[in-house]
């Protein structure tokens, strides 16, 4: 069977079972805090899980797109070494919420594999929970006896609480697990050592390929577990390692899942896969790590230097060293492989092929950038050998952190020069900055505290701002030695934070007239919470919610707008132009775009226009909420890649044939209401992304009025000309030629004191020496004298100092012969001189500057100059 046939078969397997297929989730997470990237199929039903909201079908399965390179599961230093890891990867799964459970789960797997796929019966094996006394749970014998009717049991194995108890994570759903493996080895292998002794043993050819997961708990702050209301089935089976058993490879990458992008990376590196090791493991880093960067650039997270973006260019960044080093592909490269990853998963997750050009582009820009930097980095490491006998661990970290070489890399170039690299200190900064991490980014949450026995939450924010309500639920919340509260309310009119658009902020009062502020909302796996410094003395009864209108209708001014803009930017600049990122505050909208040059003046010109004709029309707002997804896809909507909807969705028009998007946020009644637009920056924010800020209402109105009062009080400085801008023409015309003037006064002047200072050399030891303070009003005018004397004679060696307005000044000049046959440098010496003015700098071999911040130590730094000589 093709790779493509495997995953048909699986989704039709379970459709015959009665489960609805949904599509894959983006692999960048958004409204959950604990996630930046999706690593397991579970991860779009998270809230299912956890009880905070309710499943629209008992049974789904689908093929989940997922990302390991963060956090707890963290592949990344084993892909491509071995044969099964990966950072992007796909998962295969079939839920149950509530429905069926371990019975189902297991008699169904076991036919799957055995019967649609023939995977053969004697190189399977299962694994049950063992039980933990310390946890008073029971061996999962109800597993047993369900895999004991279907394979013998000494295939049935029992599996510690590490391998055999899934868990969410330190808190939340968990349960008991049973584990399928494959055994792959050859008969005489198997033979000769059973597999029942190399499961969960990482031995590269008994695998696991499945994991059905039993929820049945729920791990509490504390520690302890309590039973779910519910229990549910979670199952994860490995794509590639499946089709890899099925295709009988030794290697997932030896499947057809990585076979024609490795083939290509052969051809055009023209070395071949399967010769040598480390060109192997370079083509097997390079297929894989495509993948992760293309699937998350589609889904809209860039490469930057922070948070998840850092993780992808990271990724990209060990792509490029792998193909640099030992591939010897020094122009960009790995690019050129978008195109056929995108033909190759076309129908199964088309948001790759509908955005090919985007994210080539994106990549090729990322590499040509990174080569520059390593280009960089290999330079630096050679001047650093060029002073040291040893490789400093901090040195090390440097190139590791700042230019991106992995330690094996500088290792490699440490041997070619027999230098030895401290590993002990290199580990030790490693660790010191995940420590420093870690602690900028932890966050301690407590459990849930239930007021009310109802998880029904209702958001009426489109309607009102203002809703009597009660608590839910709350729960206390730490960061940075910092506490805070989360609540949530049974009807809220806060908008959470998301779709860009920032959470709402205002009061919850209570009968007692007691006032407490909500700072923030956001939405956590659909859950609005509401942000307190502190929480209300009495949780019971009813409270006024009440929203912070000025902030939500300048707010809702904003996101108008960048509707209104988003269909300016494609009428202008075309229909490639997506949204790529946004911000909508309350003071200013950020509005990020696919567009791969400079928005021009008369291009902004013509979108400030549309964006500003369309809000004088007064265009009413059309909203439509629960409408089919398809339905409004078929409409003609615009949707955002990146962007996980549901089966309904909420449309929003200004003119149905001008602005129609799908989004979630709150906006004005009619266009009229947003006042003014006005575009203030335009800049690069990435690879193929131009960033657009802008103002609307009472924020636009401040800064024209602004603009105004600038030009008044400028036009009051020049006496009111008649024609103001010909007037600043002529004052700068003005000013260039008079500082023309005096800097030829300041040249005139330097050259004077040439005829002067020539008299004043010493000649010792063949040299010519001058070591002088000179009053001059500036570093050029001391560099043009300071040359002016070089010229005039042989062997010359030259310390000038000068004081400009209380910041003292050292300049260092030597003939360049005297420079190359006695070993001197300016530079060297003028950073020792420079210790007595409190100052630094450096320079050339014949000439160096350096400043400082104490003027007496002037006299003191010229003495010591003539000691240099000797």
């Amino acid at each position: 069977m093709t790779s493509k046939e495997i995953r048909e078969a699986f989704l039709a397997f379970f459709k015959s079972k009665g489960h609805q297929i949904v599509p894959s989730a983006p692999v960048v997470v958004k409204n959950d805090p604990t996630l930046m990237f999706t690593n397991a199929g579970m991860n779009q039903f998270k809230e299912l899980f956890l009880g905070e909201a309710q499943a629209k079908y008992p049974r789904v399965a689908d093929t989940q797109r997922c990302l390991r390179v963060s956090g707890k599961h963290n592949d990344l230093e084993e892909v491509g070494i071995d044969t099964y890891h990966h950072t992007l990867f796909e998962m295969l799964g079939n839920w149950s919420f509530g429905d069926y459970f371990k019975k189902e789960a297991i008699a169904w797997a076991w036919e799957l594999l055995t019967e649609v796929y023939k995977l053969d019966k004697d190189r399977l094996y299962v694994t049950i929970f063992e039980g933990d006394a310390s946890e008073r749970l029971d061996r999962d014998m109800e597993a047993y006896d369900f895999w004991k009717a279907l394979i013998a049991e000494d295939r049935i194995l029992l599996g510690n609480k590490k391998d055999n108890f899934w868990e969410m994570g330190e808190t939340g759903p968990c349960g008991p697990c049973s584990e399928i493996h494959f055994d792959m080895r050859s008969d005489e292998e198997r033979a000769q050592v059973k597999g029942q002794e190399l499961v969960n043993a990482d031995h590269p050819q008994v695998i696991e390929i499945w994991n059905l997961v039993f929820m049945q708990f729920n791990r509490l702050k504390n520690g302890s577990l309590e039973s779910l209301p519910a229990k549910h089935v979670d199952t994860g089976m490995g794509f590639e390692r499946l089709v890899r058993c099925i295709q009988g490879k030794t290697s997932n990458y030896d499947t057809d899942v990585f076979q024609p992008i490795i083939q290509f990376i052969a051809e055009r590196s023209g070395i071949a896969y399967g010769t040598d090791e480390k060109t192997d493991i370079a083509m097997r880093v390079l297929s894989d790590h495509i993948r992760a960067v293309s699937f998350a650039i589609a889904d809209g997270q860039l490469p930057s230097n922070n948070k998840a973006g850092y993780v992808i260019r990271r990724i990209l960044r060990r792509a490029v060293r792998y193909a640099y080093t030992f591939l010897d592909f020094k122009s960009p490269f790995i690019n050129e492989l978008v195109p056929l990853l995108a033909a190759q998963f076309e129908g199964v997750f088309d948001e790759l092929i509908q955005q090919v050009s985007f994210v080539q582009k994106v990549v090729l820009e990322e590499e040509v950038s990174f080569l520059r930097t390593l280009t960089t980095g290999i330079q630096r490491f050679e001047n650093y050998a060029a002073e040291h006998t040893s490789v400093d661990g901090e040195f090390a970290f440097e190139l590791f952190d700042t230019y991106g070489f992995p330690i094996d890399l500088t290792e490699l170039l440490s041997r070619e020069k027999g230098l030895q690299v401290d590993m002990e200190g290199f580990n030790i900064a490693l660790q010191q900055q995940k420590e420093r991490s870690r602690a900028a980014t932890a966050i301690d949450t407590g459990d849930w505290v239930v007021v009310q026995d109802d998880d029904e939450s209702t958001f009426v924010g489109y309607d009102y701002l203002e809703a009597t309500t009660q608590i839910l639920k709350y729960r206390k919340v730490s960061a940075k030695g910092k506490d805070q509260y989360q609540l949530v309310l049974s009807v809220t009119p806060f908008y959470a934070e998301g779709g860009g658009q920032v959470g709402d902020s205002g009061l919850l009062i209570s009968e007692a007239n007691e006032k407490v502020h909500i700072i923030d909302t956001k939405k956590e796996n659909g859950l609005i919470v509401h942000f307190v410094n502190q929480l209300p003395p009495v949780l019971t009864g009813d409270f006024q919610a009440i929203v912070d209108k000025t902030k939500r209708v300048d707010t809702e001014n904003n996101h108008s707008a960048t509707h209104l803009l988003h269909a300016a930017l494609k009428q202008v600049l075309g229909d490639h132009v997506n949204q790529k990122g946004s911000l909508v505050s309350p003071n200013i909208l950020r509005f990020d775009v696919s567009h791969f040059a400079k928005i021009s003046y008369e291009e902004i010109k013509q979108i400030e226009d549309i964006v500003n004709q369309k809000i004088r029309e007064n265009i009413s707002l059309k909203e439509e909420r629960m409408v089919p997804y398809q339905q409004a896809i078929d409409s003609g909507v615009t949707a955002l890649f990146g962007e996980k909807y549901g089966d309904y969705v909420r449309v929003i028009t200004f003119e149905d044939a001008f602005s129609k998007e799908l989004c979630g946020g709150t906006h004005v009644r009619s266009t009229g209401q947003i006042g003014f637009f006005k575009i203030i920056s335009e800049s690069a924010v990435a690879a193929g992304v131009r960033r657009i800020e802008a103002i609307t209402g009472t924020q636009a109105y401040a800064v024209i009025r602004e603009q105004f009062e600038l030009v008044d009080k400028m036009r009051e400085l020049m006496n009111n000309p008649k024609d103001f801008v010909a007037s600043v023409g002529k004052l700068i015309e003005d000013n260039s030629e008079l500082r023309k003037e005096i800097e030829n006064a300041i040249k005139e002047r330097s050259l004077a004191l040439k005829s002067d200072l020539e008299t004043k050399f010493e000649v010792i030891n063949g040299v010519n020496f001058l070591a002088m303070q000179v009053d001059l009003p500036n570093a050029d005018a001391v560099k043009t004298l300071a040359y002016a004397l070089k010229g005039a004679m042989d062997n010359v060696f030259i310390v000038l100092g000068a004081d400009f307005d209380g910041k003292p000044s050292l300049t260092v000049t030597i003939s360049d012969d005297l420079a190359k046959e006695k070993g001197w440098n300016a530079g060297t010496i003028v950073k020792d001189l420079a210790k007595d003015i409190q100052g630094g700098g450096g320079g050339q071999p014949f000439f160096a500057t350096a400043g400082g911040k104490l003027s007496a130590g002037l006299s003191k730094a010229i003495a010591r100059a003539k000691d240099f000589l000797n």
